[in-house]
């Protein structure tokens, strides 16, 4: 089991920026693809950015709409995985939720909500014009 807490949303003017923050239970952290979704009233929940670690190597994704505003990384020690968002739109607005699974594999699973097990309570991001 694996249970995410999210902070960090608020108001903010366009422009501006905020850093989100989703610290995860668990001893796997580092196992778990983590990814960032968000919704907005009236909106089907949406993909932002997702992180995952393989043989490979870690592996950062990001929706066309948030590439190079938005960035994601994360932080073992703290269990935590953090979306960075720059140059805000009112456009962003909306509840934002941190999600991780431990099967999500490649670039297309990682970018699909019902590819996650387990989800956050969300925050909210509100930006005003």
């Amino acid at each position: 089991q694996v249970q995410l807490v999210e902070s960090g949303g608020g108001l903010v003017q366009a422009g501006g920026s905020l850093r989100l923050s989703c610290a995860a239970s668990g001893r796997t952290f580092s196992s778990y693809a983590m990814g960032w979704f968000r919704q907005a009233p009236g909106k089907e929940r949406e993909f932002v950015a997702a992180i995952r670690r393989s043989a490979g190597g870690t592996y950062s994704y990001y929706a066309d709409s948030v590439k190079g505003r938005f960035t994601i990384s994360r932080e073992y020690a703290k269990s935590t995985v953090y979306l960075q968002m720059d140059r805000l739109t009112p456009e962003d607005t909306a509840a934002y939720y941190c999600a991780a699974d431990l099967g999500v594999t490649g670039a297309t699973q990682v970018r699909h909500s019902n590819s996650y097990d387990y989800w956050g309570q969300g925050t909210q991001v509100t930006v005003s014009s």
